[in-house]
């Protein structure tokens, strides 16, 4: 198993949480010298927040762990493809490379809807790839939104 393997099962255990507690199942964990220093899962519905995802927690954690909002040497797992919000706050506080398990088509913003990381302007460009346990991460997803539409589906038979 290597390391990026690792780290993303640290990041779907957090998946998992979230499921657990009816949110979207996406977990992410932040490393810095090998060392998990942060670790999130969504709480949207929880907090009632449109940005408390899971890496938007997690880079907030790994800055009060570092002291600094500078997280130059870490890198971020992430189960799902970040978005445009999570994206940016990922550039802004200089994380330095980035891994995704499963893509994102009708959000994710390195691949998918856009490659915000290939706009030319930006003071820093963290280095990323996706794929990594890619069908553990989107297999989690999938079956929590399969559920919930069985869900409505029983419902709206009453």
């Amino acid at each position: 198993m290597t390391n990026d393997e690792r780290f993303m099962k640290a990041a779907l255990r957090e998946a998992v949480k979230a499921r657990d507690m009816n949110e979207v199942p996406i977990g992410c964990v932040i490393v810095h010298e090998g060392k998990i220093i942060a670790k999130a899962h969504n709480l949207r519905e929880k907090k009632q927040l449109s940005t408390a995802h899971a890496e938007i927690l997690a880079i907030n954690k790994a800055c009060k762990k570092i002291g600094s909002w500078r997280l130059e040497e870490c890198t971020l797992y992430v189960t799902l493809e970040p978005c445009v919000m999570c994206s940016g706050a990922i550039l802004l506080s200089r994380i330095n490379r980035v891994v995704y398990g499963a893509k994102d088509p009708k959000g994710g913003c390195l691949d998918s809807c856009i490659q915000i990381y290939k706009v030319k302007g930006f003071n820093h460009y963290p280095i990323w790839n996706g794929g990594i346990l890619k069908d553990s991460c989107s297999e989690i997803i999938s079956s929590f939104f399969r559920e919930k539409r069985r869900q409505n589906k029983v419902k709206s038979n009453f």
